[in-house]
C-alpha cells in the first residue's frame, strides 16, 4: 500500500511541477516585449551567459575535437581509410557534440549559477520586496535570461563547433598521415541541414536550462542549505533534460 502511495504522490508531484513549468514560460513570452525596454539587463545576460562562457566553452570544444578524431581514427581503422576522418569526425562534431557538450557545459555554469541568485532572492525575500514594488520578477528576472540564453547558445555552439574542429585537424595532421583530405572530403559531404540542426538544438537546450535554472530558483526554500539543493537539482534535471530531448529532436528529425 506505501508502495503504491509513495507512486501516486511522485506522478501528482511531477504533474503539478510540469504546469508550474509551463506557466512560467508562458508568462516568460508574455514578457518578451517588455526586453526592448529592459535593455540593458537584458544585453547583461548576454554578456553573462555568451562572451563570459568563451574561456571554459574553448577548452572543452578543443579536447571535444581531439577525442573525437582519436576515437574516429580507430574506429576506421582497418575499415575505411583515413581520409575519411576530417568528414566523420566534422559531422559528428557538428550535429552532435557540438550542441550537447556545450549545452551541458552551459548547464553547470549558467543553469546553476541562474538557481543559485534566484533562489538566494527568494530566501532573503527580495523577490517578494520586487513583487510589493509592483515589479513582476518574471518580466525583471527570468525573461531576460531566458531570452539571452536561447541567443547566445547557437552562437557558443558555432564557436565551439569551430574551435572542436580545429582540434580535431590538430591531432589528426600530426598523429597520422595522408590526411590531404581532411576539410577537402568535409566539405564534400557537409551538409547545412546538419549545421542548422545543431544550432537549433542548442537553442532548445539554451532554453530549457535557464528555464529550469529559473524555475527551481523561485521555488527555493530552507536557506542557504536550500539554495545549494537548488543548484544541484538545476544543474542535475537540466543535464537529463538536455539529453532527453537530444534523443527525442533526433527521433523526430532523422
Amino acid at each position: 500500500m506505501k508502495f503504491f502511495k509513495n507512486i501516486g504522490r511522485v506522478t501528482i508531484n511531477f504533474f503539478q511541477e510540469s504546469g508550474q513549468v509551463f506557466r512560467l514560460t508562458g508568462e516568460i513570452f508574455r514578457y518578451a516585449p517588455s526586453l526592448i525596454k529592459g535593455r540593458k539587463n537584458f544585453l547583461y545576460q548576454m554578456e553573462h551567459i555568451g562572451v563570459n562562457s568563451i574561456p571554459l566553452v574553448f577548452i572543452i570544444a578543443v579536447f571535444t575535437g581531439a577525442v573525437a578524431a582519436w576515437q574516429a581514427a580507430y574506429q576506421l581503422k582497418g575499415i575505411a581509410p583515413l581520409s575519411f576522418l576530417g568528414a566523420t569526425t566534422s559531422r559528428a562534431i557538428i550535429t552532435e557534440l557540438g550542441p550537447v557538450l556545450t549545452a551541458i557545459v552551459i548547464a553547470g555554469r549558467i543553469g546553476a549559477s541562474i538557481a543559485a541568485e534566484l533562489g538566494s532572492m527568494k530566501v532573503t525575500e527580495q523577490i517578494d520586496a520586487l513583487e510589493t514594488m509592483g515589479i513582476s520578477p518574471v518580466r525583471f528576472l527570468a525573461a531576460p535570461r531566458f531570452f539571452a540564453a536561447v541567443l547566445m547558445m547557437p552562437v557558443l555552439v558555432v564557436f565551439a563547433n569551430i574551435i572542436a574542429i580545429f582540434g580535431a585537424y590538430f591531432i589528426s595532421n600530426f598523429f597520422w598521415e595522408s590526411l590531404y583530405g581532411f576539410f577537402r572530403i568535409g566539405k564534400r559531404i557537409f551538409l547545412f541541414g546538419d549545421f542548422a540542426f545543431g544550432l537549433f538544438k542548442g537553442m532548445i537546450f539554451g532554453g530549457v536550462t535557464s528555464l529550469l535554472g529559473c524555475h527551481i530558483g523561485f521555488r527555493t526554500e530552507g536557506g542557504a542549505e536550500g539554495v545549494g539543493q537548488a543548484t544541484i537539482r538545476s544543474f542535475v534535471l537540466s543535464a537529463a533534460m538536455i539529453l532527453i530531448l537530444d534523443y527525442f529532436l533526433w527521433t523526430l528529425v532523422f
